[in-house]
């Protein structure tokens, strides 16, 4: 399994792996250090560049998004050779002029969830990952480009605030969220975009927006969010559809060397079971 090279990494809904764009599909079973991924992992090809999917909340939704196993989901992508991770997400609008069914590429995160494992990194080694720019720049104006395209607004830029959920903000903490400068609100991107960084996988992500959260008039539902989304959905699949075919597999990015800085244990204090563990996140630096 780890001789199958696949450059590009998609994660998002079960319905993105349906389009007909992908070939030549197989389910493949991976097992991590830090237990099953989401689902089997779908690889294909677009535009005859390999690719590998997960769904991130599992194939029917089964997954809320504190129960999601981020570590899992990207240790998988890593070893299965994953370099970029194009990610796409529902998310709500704290801005008025971010409007249900436009697409936000956001270039900054804040993390406000509690109960999430965050990091590789335990078990008698320390790594302090640089994370000033959470998504990659260079991924994410591929992505921009991608997606805009048709009658769908695409802004480029926002601030993107991960919530623990599963539950929708109360209008207290919307309200202060606008009034912290944050932009839009979801409940997936993080950990997940620091886990990709840790991993050294180039990370964007197409954040589609459904709803303006609950500040605004009408206050968010499930049935909000699925029905936005589900009128999104062509659009989500050309975009990553287009993105793949933009994408260099080969491109050397910032991200993909953002370890060399991080580590700060002894060497020679390294638990050997630590060092196997993360060998495919820290082979070029740990050896392995």
């Amino acid at each position: 399994m780890a001789e199958e090279k696949i450059p590009i990494g998609i994660i998002g809904g079960s319905g993105l792996y349906g389009m007909e764009e992908l070939k030549q599909i197989k389910e493949v079973e991976v097992n991590t250090p830090f237990g099953k991924p989401s689902g089997k992992v779908i690889t294909g090809e677009i535009s005859g560049k390999r690719v590998a999917f997960i769904p991130r909340h599992g194939v029917g939704h089964v997954f809320t998004p504190s129960e999601v196993n981020y570590r899992a989901n990207i240790f998988a992508l890593k070893v299965l050779g994953v370099r970029f991770i194009i990610s796409v997400s529902a998310c709500g609008s704290l801005r008025e002029d971010f409007r249900p069914g436009d697409i936000v590429i956001p270039d900054q995160l804040f993390d406000f969830t509690k109960d999430r494992k965050r990091s590789f990194f335990e078990g008698g080694l320390v790594a302090h990952i640089g994370t000033a720019e959470p998504f990659c720049p260079e991924l994410s104006h591929i992505l921009f480009k991608a997606a805009d395209f048709g009658d769908t607004n695409v802004h480029r830029g926002g601030n993107f605030i991960t919530i623990e959920g599963p539950r929708f903000s109360t209008r207290a903490e919307s309200n202060l969220y606008r009034k912290w400068g944050l932009d839009i609100i979801g409940m997936t991107t993080s950990p997940e975009a620091f886990l990709a960084r840790e991993a050294e996988i180039s990370y964007g992500i197409m954040a589609h927006v459904t709803d303006y959260d609950v500040w605004h008039e009408e206050p968010v539902s499930t049935e909000m969010v699925i029905k936005t989304f589900g009128k999104n959905i062509q659009h989500a699949r050309k975009s990553v559809v287009r993105a793949v075919e933009m994408i260099d597999p080969e491109a050397e990015y910032e991200a993909h060397s953002a370890l060399k800085e991080a580590f700060i244990t002894d060497k020679e204090r390294i638990p050997k079971d630590t060092l196997e563990r993360l060998k495919p996140i820290i082979r070029k630096y740990l050896g392995g």
